[in-house]
């Protein structure tokens, strides 16, 4: 099953005609509205990303959001008043329906001068950003991929749900919607990919990577992955094509410049990870020609 996932990227490098490598949305499209919420997603189905990326955390009602943050952050997010967040809010401490109090589109992201604030926008959960893609009748929502991240450290469990149940809580929205064979799991703490591979080795796993690991052959061995996701800004050629010997993909996280483009694609990436998921898709096109 190790090449499940790049049988199904080659099918949509043959849809998307003059891409070289896949495209995955960052937080839907962070570059252009709020990250991780409905209207990210929606842009980023609009344009035509092969894949959504997105990250997951569980409430106290065990329900599975999409939220990169383990609290309610205050750069993002308003209360239910419209006022900022002063009080830090522990998403596995309030319920659903709590968390769609806050309004996390309202605010703009300083770092991405092009975002456009998107107000009256809540957390969004697992299920409705299934959904969203579901009633899309694109061509390229019926076949979007997700790449989903566990958002879990070993280091704050008072923070983060416990592994096992977060990733029991997680496969049962997927099955729950049919999104078995269109799911990536990734994730920097690695229990979690274990934890998925005992429910369903069907599930390709990418491990993330911030630093350059010590011995990229030895992880890979020891956790069999269909991906290794590295910081864009250390990966080089040799990776890449370590990578492709072992029969695992590179797909970088998040470069959002052209000349960065050009570098990771003359390593024959097989995918990148971008805020600007239109940018990117526009970018490829000389590369076809």
């Amino acid at each position: 099953m190790r090449y499940l996932i790049l049988v199904t990227l080659l099918a949509f490098e043959a849809m998307a005609g003059a891409r070289t490598v896949a495209v995955h949305g960052h937080r839907g499209s962070r570059g252009y509205y709020p990250e991780n919420t409905l209207p990210a997603f929606a842009h980023a189905l609009k344009v035509g990303v092969n894949v959504l990326e997105l990250d997951t955390g569980i409430t106290k009602d065990e329900q599975v959001i999409v939220s990169h943050d383990p609290v309610i952050n205050p750069r993002h997010c308003l209360d239910k008043d419209g006022k900022v967040v002063t009080s830090k809010v522990i998403l596995k401490n309030i319920t659903l329906k709590e968390v769609k109090e806050y309004d996390c589109g309202a605010l703009k992201n300083s770092d991405f001068p092009k975002q456009t604030p998107v107000p009256k926008t809540s957390i969004p959960t697992l299920s409705e950003v299934f959904e969203l893609a579901t009633k899309d009748e694109s061509l390229a929502a019926s076949k979007v991929l997700f790449n989903i991240e566990t958002k879990i450290e070993p280091g704050n469990p008072e923070l983060y749900t416990d592994p096992g149940k977060f990733v029991k809580l997680l496969y049962a929205v997927i099955k729950k919607h049919g999104m078995e064979k269109r799911v990536i799991i990734q994730s920097f703490d690695f229990r979690t990919l274990v934890e998925i591979r005992k429910l369903d080795r069907r599930i390709p796993i990418s491990l993330l990577l911030s630093d350059e690991p010590g011995d990229l052959a030895k992880l890979v061995k020891e956790y069999k992955p269909n991906i290794v996701s590295p910081n864009f800004k250390w990966v080089k050629e040799k990776h890449v094509n370590a990578l492709k010997k072992l029969g695992v993909q590179t797909i970088p996280w998040t470069p959002n410049r052209e000349s960065d483009w050009k570098k990771l694609i003359k390593m024959k990436v097989d995918g990148i990870i971008t805020d600007y998921p239109d940018d990117l898709i526009r970018f490829q096109v000389p590369f076809s020609e």
